[in-house]
């Protein structure tokens, strides 16, 4: 019996959801620790999106 902490994810479908997409460095290593632990698969949903060009890297000051 798993811990109370633990979840079983084994075989069963997972919606991932973030906040803000940027790189995707976070949703590909969530999704693959969730497949690791036996995810069947892993869906992602997304609010919003960074695009390239959006933002110029000497770019400090807040929106």
């Amino acid at each position: 019996m798993p811990d109370e902490a633990e979840i079983e994810i084994a075989g069963r479908r997972v919606l991932l959801i973030d906040d803000v997409y940027t790189t995707g460095a976070t949703v590909r290593a969530v999704a693959r620790a969730l497949k690791k632990g036996g995810a069947g698969a892993v869906d992602v949903l997304t609010f919003a999106r960074v695009l390239p060009g959006d933002f110029r890297a000497d770019e400090s000051a807040p929106i």
